[in-house]
């Protein structure tokens, strides 16, 4: 199985880009893991907050085969905690997928469209924090997932 993570415009912190980075290698040893980064909409000042979702779902839903499984990271998912999402990782894992996808809108969120197609929700936090700060965290927490069901030694209980 492959974890693709989307996301909406590029990572400016080389600080944040170099922990990603660092997260993303030590995925490598568990998982294929891609990080796939949706360039910024050009003029989206000019554009309303719908017409920038929409725009975006749409480069959002061009980059989806249509056999992979898409989980957003919404702010009105499901919370679950470290074990819990290993859980759900294996679930995944178990069922033969090849492909699970998993998507940081742009700041407005995601266009009906995308909603419609997502397969699940979760929410990382009920706090609000930077797209930037969320690629961070969400990477993390798949090697924390990984971690934890290989029974190593990176998560405490």
């Amino acid at each position: 199985m492959t974890i693709r993570l989307l996301a909406i415009g590029k990572t400016d912190n080389k600080q944040l880009t170099h922990l990603i980075n660092d997260y993303t290698k030590r995925l490598g040893h568990y998982v294929r893991f891609e990080l796939d980064i949706i360039p910024d909409i050009k003029n989206s000042k000019n554009l309303s907050e719908s017409q920038q979702k929409q725009k975006e779902g749409e480069l959002i839903l061009g980059k989806l085969k249509p056999t992979d499984q898409l989980i957003l990271l919404d702010e009105n998912g499901k919370q679950v905690d470290s074990v819990a999402f290993s859980s759900y990782l294996q679930k995944y894992m178990n069922s033969g997928i090849k492909q699970l996808v998993f998507v940081i809108g742009g700041p407005y969120g995601f266009s009906e469209d995308v909603y419609k197609k997502a397969n699940g929700k979760i929410s990382l936090s009920k706090m609000t924090f930077s797209h930037q700060m969320i690629r961070l965290f969400f990477i993390e927490q798949l090697y924390r997932g990984f971690t934890i069901l290989r029974n190593e030694p990176y998560h405490h209980r």
